[in-house]
């Protein structure tokens, strides 16, 4: 576990340099957003993965996104490792719920040890826990992976798929570079009942799939980037009832603030964005983002 700290070691007031390579960015949060005008949630964060000058501490964490109006977040696994980490941290506070998976970028690792079958059983047991609501995040890279590794993701993807109908669990799609064959898998595995594409990366092609067939698109700080386009046509398409909101923290740091560390408090940047982009009223925006994110996942009660 990290050493918590208390919310103001995200206030820093330093310069943004966004084009500089993660391992040489600068590594102080940025400023704290002006709060939202109506509560919303963070369905899908990282709060293993430290990213910031010092480490954060889970109640430090959603202290600082609840002060600018982020009430909850969803924690997410992406290998036994992690998966173990937000099974313990959705028993520490009651704000967060989780999700377990194995990564489309890990699942070939585990197969090349002959051990992805054992790890997909104990995703299962690990999903059992009443305050994991989703199995993710799982889905298809055509980015990082290629060969042989694609098949395995592609049995890891159908393997994930199952578990979530069986267990009634919504499914968090990752998908990158893989739009066509995501939505293949997921007809003809047939989805489950909740679907959810993390750090939506589609056009408006994929975004109207969506509409159609009832799966949430969760938006990112990436729709703030410059080079953004497709996002902003998807979002202007999306149906507003299957849109969320997230941070994918600590990585896709809204504008202005791309190439710094991001945390769930960070999320009112993109909402803004959001209802810049739609010109929607914000509250309205944010009350329906919140009402989305429970019809997503449940209660966080």
């Amino acid at each position: 576990m990290c050493t918590s700290l208390p919310p103001a070691a995200y206030q820093d007031p330093g310069t943004d340099d966004a084009q500089e390579p993660r391992s040489s960015r600068p590594k102080a949060f940025p400023p704290a957003p002006e709060p939202l005008p109506v509560p919303v949630m963070d369905n899908h964060t990282h709060l293993d993965f430290p990213d910031g000058k010092a480490p954060v501490g889970i109640a430090a964490a959603l202290d600082a996104a609840a002060a600018v109006g982020v009430q909850g977040s969803v924690q997410v696994g992406c290998d036994l490792e992690s998966s173990r980490f937000t099974v313990q941290a959705v028993d520490l506070d009651r704000r967060l719920l989780g999700a377990v998976a194995l990564h489309p970028n890990d699942a070939p690792r585990y197969a090349a040890r002959g051990q992805l079958e054992e790890a997909l059983a104990e995703i299962e047991q690990l999903a059992a826990h009443p305050r994991i609501r989703a199995i993710g995040e799982t889905g298809l890279d055509y980015y990082r992976t290629e060969g042989q590794g694609l098949a395995h993701q592609r049995h890891s993807f159908r393997r994930h798929i199952d578990i979530a109908k069986r267990l009634d669990l919504t499914l968090q799609i990752h998908d990158r570079d893989a739009h066509d064959d995501v939505v293949q898998v997921l007809r003809e595995e047939g989805a489950p009942a909740r679907v959810v594409f993390h750090c939506f990366s589609g056009d408006e092609d994929l975004a109207r799939t969506c509409n159609q067939e009832g799966w949430w698109m969760s938006f990112a700080g990436t729709l703030t980037f410059r080079n953004a386009a497709n996002l902003r046509a998807a979002l202007a398409v999306a149906d507003p009832n299957l849109v969320l909101v997230e941070t994918d923290a600590p990585f896709l740091t809204p504008h202005p603030h791309r190439g710094r560390p991001n945390a769930s408090y960070m999320v009112p940047y993109t909402v803004r964005a959001m209802a810049e982009l739609t010109g929607t009223d914000l509250a309205g925006l944010c009350a329906g983002i919140a009402d989305n994110t429970v019809r997503a996942y449940g209660s966080w009660d």
